[in-house]
């Protein structure tokens, strides 16, 4: 592996969770953000070690997840690639890139239909993890039964289930766990869209359409907190959320009704509203 250890190898270098605190010391960049970049050759992976891990990952992952998913999640790693070789040089991208690719491949295949209930009557017969924690296990099994080695599926692993921890304050992340917060943020609500071009965005969608992603992702959420309560994705609603008054009681914490119920049947939810008023992406579907 010649100079380069494990650690940079697989991206196991920590650095703040907040995106906040580790935004603020280039905040004087922001007025100019990562440019426009050649998609193909972000994409470009000839020469890699890992060269038959990835396609056949990439393999996988279409015939699992629908074309709007895989379109997302490769628009996911476009835009991560840019930010972090503009606004984070010295984090050697070339060295990770390999674990940041899998990691947006894979970050969503808990939410493919073959893993995520459909309907309340399909629960017993499919996983009960939150689509984050059983992607992180699929993506990880997948890694290792193709010969890629432990500390590669460990990366993948953990940036895949913490994706969604994006309102933790404290503490740290891996640097793929990171880029892959801030671009699916980027992606799914627009947050720090600032950090990239407009002409990239524009390109990356191109290249890689929306195809109606937020109904799309919307659609997975309604799925998500109906079928599995108790979610990870919950952590963005109030407490309770999606559980009745009267399974409240019966488990004694007191629960009230549930919420405002929006237009499509569904107690609102603070996540699908931020997807939903995804305006700056969303004019592209």
């Amino acid at each position: 592996m010649s100079s380069i250890t494990k650690t940079q190898k697989y991206g196991w270098t920590a650095v703040p969770r907040d995106a906040s605190i580790l935004l603020s010391p280039i905040s004087e960049n922001f007025s100019t953000p990562a440019p426009d970049f050649d998609i193909q050759s972000l994409l470009n992976f000839d020469g890699s070690s890992d060269a038959s891990l990835l396609k056949h990952s990439a393999d996988f992952v279409k015939e699992k997840l629908s074309e709007a998913t895989l379109n997302h999640s490769l628009r996911v790693y476009v835009y991560g690639a840019a930010l972090v070789r503009h606004h984070f040089p010295t984090w050697k991208f070339s060295d990770w890139r390999e674990a940041y690719y899998l990691s947006c491949l894979f970050h969503d295949i808990g939410t493919a239909d073959f893993y995520l209930p459909q309907s309340k009557e399909e629960v017993d017969n499919k996983s009960k993890l939150s689509f984050e924690f059983k992607g992180g296990i699929v993506a990880r099994d997948f890694i290792l039964q193709h010969a890629g080695v432990e500390d590669l599926a460990d990366a993948v692993c953990e940036a895949v289930i913490r994706h969604q921890d994006v309102l933790v304050q404290g503490g740290n992340i891996t640097i793929v766990g990171q880029v892959l917060q801030l671009a699916t943020l980027i992606d799914n609500v627009s947050a720090n869209a600032h950090l990239i071009s407009a002409a990239l965005v524009r390109h990356t969608i191109t290249a890689f359409p929306r195809l109606k992603w937020s109904s799309c992702f919307v659609s997975v959420l309604h799925k998500e907190f109906e079928t599995k309560p108790w979610c990870h994705s919950t952590t963005f609603e109030r407490p309770g959320y999606n559980i009745s008054a009267e399974e409240g009681k019966r488990l004694g914490v007191g629960l009230g009704d549930k919420g405002v119920i929006d237009e499509d049947g569904f107690e609102k939810s603070n996540f699908v509203s931020d997807v939903k008023g995804n305006m700056e992406m969303n004019q592209f579907e």
